[in-house]
């Protein structure tokens, strides 16, 4: 009972506020300003009429827009957040590349990156259903898909391109049938930042966080070990300078911080509050992280420790229906994604005390059900 009045609270807060690889042409870019300032960021439309990548610089200018060659998806019972994931728009600095998931279609992306300028180089299949995150390390990439009970599948980067490896396929088991279905999804897969371990976020359905080994070669250990968060809704991930998982919990409305061992076990190390509603999505520089709140809108800022104790900073109102975010390189910029029909993006100045400082929105054309974001 108590699981269900989180997840129902969760729900009215938001509603408050291809088997191959497929080579395409190049996406055709919009008129661009014809001066912009260096740096920006790349926003997801994840239109069902044909998903496009848009790019602004530092000042929130526009300054082109590439179609995906897929379209986008809504989850049922989304409002503000039609993926309810984080990870769907990834970028591969070491690499040049940029990775877009097309849920719709059950494709992704590959873009190569030059400067703010994009061109579409792949369109491959997902390996599953509803595909809503990216994650990459070295030369492995693997995809989060949230449909069909969810399962995550592999790919090895040759040059600029995927390859799908079908033994890299691994389903996660989840209740195909649990309701609302933009609760009951998986949120996020994301490596560790030494590679070792692949983590999923299976948010209400099971509020787990599952931890796989990942071999040398990038394959993954057959099942994975299963961490249950009672009660937390575990959706989004991040990670401090020691390798600690930074989570956002929704049920709560709080993140954690946990210790990953190497037989795949986590132990929680510390949890605070945000004090908003449907907390969902995490990330993090210089040793503090943001929490975006779809129900507040609002902006939570922490400080995580060397113990991995957590201190809560500041919070700031942000966009209406706050969902993902992302952080320039630097640390200095963060941008906010805004959702449920008045979608936007805003650029924050980052304090060094973790205050954020709102330098204006963007709107952003054809995003009436725009997820996933990644600064450069």
């Amino acid at each position: 009972m108590k699981q269900s009045t989180r997840v129902a609270a969760i729900a009215g807060a938001v509603l408050a506020a291809t088997a191959a690889a497929t080579a395409t042409t190049a996406g055709a870019a919009v008129a661009s300003p014809a001066h912009h300032q260096p740096g920006g960021v790349f926003v997801q439309t994840n239109s069902a009429g044909g998903n496009r990548v848009v790019v602004y610089d530092k000042a929130l200018d526009q300054v082109g827009s590439y179609a995906t060659g897929g379209v986008g998806g809504t989850l049922g019972g989304a409002v503000v957040d039609p993926l309810a994931s984080q990870g769907g728009l990834v970028l591969d600095r070491e690499h040049g590349l940029l990775y877009a998931v097309n849920a719709g279609s059950n494709t992704i992306t590959v873009f190569g990156v030059h400067g703010d300028r994009l061109n579409r180089l792949q369109v491959i299949a997902s390996g599953g259903t509803f595909p809503v995150s990216v994650a990459v390390h070295g030369d492995a990439v693997y995809v989060l898909n949230a449909r069909n009970g969810g399962s995550v599948q592999g790919f090895k980067r040759i040059g600029s391109r995927l390859v799908l490896i079908p033994r890299w396929n691994r389903a996660l088991g989840l209740d195909a049938a649990a309701t609302p279905e933009f609760t009951h999804t998986p949120g996020q897969v994301a490596f560790t930042p030494d590679g070792k371990h692949l983590l999923v976020t299976t948010k209400a359905n099971t509020n787990e966080i599952d931890v796989f080994a990942v071999s040398a070669d990038g394959g993954v250990s057959a099942k994975p070990v299963r961490n249950v968060d009672a009660g937390a809704v575990p959706f989004a991930v991040s990670f401090d300078h020691f390798g600690r998982a930074v989570v956002a919990e929704a049920g709560p409305n709080a993140v954690a911080t946990f210790d990953i061992h190497r037989d795949g076990r986590l132990t929680k190390v510390a949890e605070v509050a945000t004090g908003s509603t449907a907390t969902c999505w995490v990330v993090g520089a210089d040793g503090k992280f943001y929490l975006a709140n779809a129900g507040s809108a609002t902006l939570t800022s922490v400080r995580a420790g060397r113990d991995g104790s957590l201190t809560k900073l500041t919070t700031t109102t942000a966009g209406a229906g706050t969902i993902d975010a992302a952080i320039s390189p630097d640390g200095r910029t963060l941008y906010s994604e805004n959702g449920g029909g008045t979608d936007g993006v805003t650029a924050f100045t980052v304090g060094h005390n973790g205050s954020l400082t709102s330098r204006g929105t963007a709107t952003i054309p054809g995003g009436a059900d725009a997820e996933g974001i990644a600064a450069f």
